[in-house]
């Protein structure tokens, strides 16, 4: 295919050199399309994103599109985008768009493609909104630069979970050839096929997310002020829009990271996660112009950190756990206090993550609302979440430990837009009270129990290695037994959902979804303390998450600390092993 002459002169230069090595890297396996969709680096060849891959993607999921809707060509299809952009082989998030819309538009189906770049979010919300059957947004949110992502929305306006994914790969890999006029994407410009949702949206989206405003007065009022990064990425725009829709004065950008740039040349990694080191010029901005507190989001605007100046002049990064705790206390007061929402409080529900806090069990607990938890990733807190809501019941808030809120229910998924001004306008209101936002936080552990966590995780490049390590705790005092005591800690409960084998069920049956291609094993423990062990879907790595749950009037936070240092010690120790399985650690 001649049609990219950067990608084409690539593989052509390494036919030349006779570099069988790296033609194999480009052609030997094509990307395997998941429930998370698509990410690779861009490049050339099936293994990478490019126009060819991209492509043969969308013709794969417009015919599995076509097979599930009959309605297809009368609802049609949202795509969106992000500002990165490859100049080595001339791959770009707009590029890849508009090579999208043109296969959709190609063969009958209305497009509602974006023309400028917008925060992830608004493709879900657009979903919904416009009752399209799908959404497609191409982005690699917080990935290094060289990569590029391809996420898919259904039409409940969350994203596909199983067999959808299976269904789509199996089409890709019969539709590979690509269609005629596929890579002449100026076809679409001229269509009446093709709409803008860009100007619908940025009015429609602000003025839902108005309903969970609640303290205008205040935020007109507040001299609190803020500090925003969008770590080059799409969010400035939109969060600067967010804070004018609460009525709250907009936040002092960073300046050399509010611009989108798809080298990210400020940061190492554009992953706000990664906390202080992305941070650096936001502190910085913040001590120039007074500013107590930092709202940080990665570059497609999904995810939220934020940061707060202490008495002390330290700064302190909330983890996604304490933040999580924060707004869902915040959300359900509002809700309690203002609510215009008749439901009773029995039909109002939380989520989260399996790996996540279990702060909001403690507070449903106590307020008398509904908390479920979910497997790892929005996808599925998304389309629980609408289960839920048609089934009559409010979800007013999800949640997971990667930084991850769900605060409003136009968008059912991570939405770091609306979190960012719902956090500014729950930091003004506490500002009123003449509390910080970690005073809050220390509030809500002291009426709801103190909930400690502490994540990490072993690289671990061999699969055979990793498996080893999981049978072993199958197989832990001779077949079939699960580890009774890990060190001087009690184990009490057992949950394998690679296995589905639940010691606490009554028929010992795991209730969430369980997946023999990944390993993911909780252990409760007699005093309090809750770990869970699985492998990463993207990286070669196994990740731990521990938690130490007291109850509320237990306020010895140290002891509570020591007990949870002690505990993942001897997860280390006796579980992971990592002398004898050749574990590295990571590196802070």
């Amino acid at each position: 295919y001649q049609q990219n002459p950067k990608t084409s002169a690539i593989v052509k230069q390494l036919l030349a050199e006779g570099n069988a090595g790296e033609l194999q890297k480009y052609f030997g396996s094509r990307m395997e399309f998941g429930t998370a969709g698509l990410r690779a680096a861009m490049g050339a060849g099936i293994s990478h994103m490019n126009d060819l891959t991209i492509i043969q993607t969308t013709q794969g999921f417009c015919r599995y599109l076509e097979k599930n809707f009959s309605d297809l060509k009368k609802r049609g299809v949202v795509i969106g985008f992000d500002a990165r952009a490859h100049l080595f082989s001339g791959g770009s998030s707009k590029r890849f768009a508009r090579l999208a819309a043109n296969t959709f538009i190609s063969q009958g189906v209305p497009v509602y493609l974006f023309s400028d770049i917008i925060p992830t979010p608004f493709v879900p919300y657009t979903v919904t909104h416009l009752k399209l059957c799908a959404g497609i947004m191409v982005t690699a949110s917080h990935n290094p630069k060289q990569d590029n992502g391809y996420k898919v929305y259904w039409e409940n306006g969350a994203q596909i979970i199983s067999p959808h994914d299976k269904g789509i790969s199996q089409a890709i890999e019969e539709n590979q050839e690509p269609w005629p006029q596929a890579w002449d994407d100026k076809l679409i410009d001229s269509s009446p096929l093709l709409h803008d949702p860009y100007a619908m949206v940025n009015k429609e989206y602000f003025k839902d997310i108005q309903k969970q405003c609640f303290y205008r007065n205040i935020n007109k009022e507040t001299n609190l002020k803020f500090v925003h990064t969008s770590v080059h990425g799409v969010g400035h725009k939109f969060v600067q829009l967010a804070f004018k829709a609460f009525d709250l004065s907009p936040p002092f950008a960073v300046p050399e990271q509010k611009d989108p740039d798809p080298d990210f040349p400020t940061v190492k990694y554009p992953n706000p996660e990664e906390g202080k080191g992305v941070l650096t010029l936001s502190f910085a901005l913040a001590e120039k112009d007074g500013a107590r507190i930092i709202l940080a989001n990665d570059p497609d605007a999904d995810r939220l950190a934020v940061a707060e100046k202490q008495e002390s002049g330290e700064w302190k990064v909330f983890s996604g756990n304490e933040l999580g705790a924060l707004l869902g206390w915040w959300i359900f007061t509002c809700w309690k206090n203002n609510s215009r929402d008749t439901r009773a409080i029995k039909d109002i529900y939380m989520l989260s993550s399996t790996v996540s806090s279990k702060i909001l069990r403690a507070i449903a607990l106590k307020e008398g609302f509904h908390f479920e938890e979910t497997l790892t990733g929005f996808k599925w807190m998304g389309n629980r979440a609408k289960q839920l809501m048609d089934q009559g019941k409010a979800v007013l808030f999800a949640f997971e430990e990667a930084i991850g809120y769900m605060c409003c229910p136009a968008v059912l998924d991570k939405d770091g837009v609306s979190a960012a001004v719902i956090t500014a306008e729950m930091a003004s209101f506490l500002a009123t009270r003449n509390l910080s936002l970690s005073q809050q936080l220390k509030a809500v552990y002291d009426e709801y129990g103190f909930h400690i966590t502490k994540a990490s995780y072993f690289i671990c490049h061999d699969p055979k290695v990793i498996q080893q390590l999981f049978d072993n705790l199958r197989n832990f005092d001779g077949k079939n037994t699960y580890p009774k005591s890990c060190g001087r800690f009690k184990v009490s409960g057992i949950r394998d959902l690679t296995t589905g084998y639940d010691s606490s069920q009554p028929d010992q049956k795991a209730i969430l979804p369980t997946s023999k291609s990944s390993q993911m094993i909780t252990f409760t423990f007699a005093n309090g303390g809750v770990a869970t062990m699985r492998t990463s879907g993207t990286e070669p790595k196994i990740k731990y998450y521990s938690e130490l749950c007291a109850p509320p009037g237990n306020s010895d936070v140290e002891q509570l600390k020591k007990e949870l240092d002690e505990l993942v010690n001897a997860l280390e120790k006796h579980f992971f092993q990592p002398e004898k399985n050749k574990l590295q650690r990571k590196t802070e």
